[in-house]
């Protein structure tokens, strides 16, 4: 069972999820919380292993209401999915760097939803190219990133070129492929270079692939 914590300023939009969620055998909605504070004050208490998390909200954002779940060691469990009505823009590079797992716009089908909490609660989470490709764009026009934690010089060569992989936007199946390995040997390897990067989940891989300069985004 995926426990699933709703936060959105807008009690039809809440009301929705919670309906599609609460249908689903192994979903289960265990709060809603109106705004960024009460996000973060139910996330403590309740534990929940996924957040769907609105960006826009009075008093406390979304941006920042990931940032404190993200940051408190006693809710590592927590990953946090930022959905929003905005288009892809900047929302998605400040929701990775504070610390979320994925970012689905309010728009998407409602079975891209359920795949998404379920994608993003087994720990898995990864953006979907297109949203890949935008985030890809932003950083570009963007002003120069900060120099990470962690350098290139702690992953071996095998493991920069599966990050490389990951922000690109493959999946761990489609990793294997390419590099004609098992998806087992795929997926130890982006544990590992998670692990050495101080990561929490692949979508910080990718955040950390582009502000390393590992790759050069691709202008279209």
């Amino acid at each position: 069972m995926i426990r699933v914590l709703i936060a959105d300023d807008q009690a039809l939009m809440r009301a929705g999820f919670r309906a599609l969620l609460d249908a689903e055998d192994h979903l289960e909605v265990v709060g809603e919380a109106n705004d960024g504070t009460s996000a973060v004050h139910l996330a403590r208490c309740l534990r929940p292993d996924v957040v769907l998390m609105d960006v826009q909200m009075p008093g406390l954002d979304g941006i920042e209401a990931t940032r404190r779940i993200a940051a408190d060691p006693d809710l590592a469990a927590i990953r946090v999915l930022i959905l929003t009505n905005y288009g892809l823009d900047s929302y998605v590079f400040a929701a990775l760097r504070a610390g979320a797992s994925g970012f689905l716009l309010k728009d998407a089908d409602p079975a891209d939803l359920l795949h998404a909490v379920t994608v993003v609660a087994r720990g898995d989470a990864l953006l979907a190219p297109t949203v890949t490709r935008t985030l890809i764009s932003e950083f570009v026009a963007g002003p120069p990133p900060p120099v990470p934690t962690a350098g290139r010089d702690v992953l071996t060569a095998r493991e920069q070129e599966i990050v490389e992989l990951v922000a690109r936007g493959l999946t761990n199946d489609e990793i294997a492929t390419r590099m004609v390995i098992s998806p087992l040997t795929a997926k130890t390897h982006v544990n590992r270079a998670m692990t050495k990067l101080y990561c929490r989940d692949r979508a910080q891989l990718v955040v950390w692939a582009y502000e390393s300069g590992l790759i050069t985004p691709r202008r279209r």
